[in-house]
């Protein structure tokens, strides 16, 4: 419990601050799972490069809001569009051998 009033006044700004932060990141785990979705529903070229423009559009705010560090929201994007690039067929199914290589 706080006793001063800046602690008070930073008890308040804190839950500002994470509720902000919970919904960004909410925002980020939505459009993926929306990618996955649909991926596995065989959903055409076209729908699954909007998505992919959306997801990016959400990590990167995210990121200049600093919500999320810029190596996580470059590890988020790329993990995504190699997902995608993967299901259009654009590369190799990712294996052990050239994961981290």
């Amino acid at each position: 419990m706080p006793n001063t009033k800046s602690a008070k006044k930073r008890v308040k700004q804190s839950e500002k601050r994470r509720s902000k932060n919970r919904g960004y990141m909410k925002r980020i785990k939505e459009v993926q799972k929306e990618i996955d979705k649909s991926i596995k529903a065989n959903a055409d070229k076209e729908q699954i490069n909007q998505l992919l423009n959306k997801a990016f559009k959400v990590i990167d705010t995210a990121e200049s809001k600093g919500v999320i560090h810029k190596n996580n929201a470059a590890r988020k994007k790329s993990q995504l569009h190699r997902k995608v690039k993967q299901y259009l067929g654009e590369t190799a199914p990712i294996t052990d051998t050239n994961v981290g290589a």
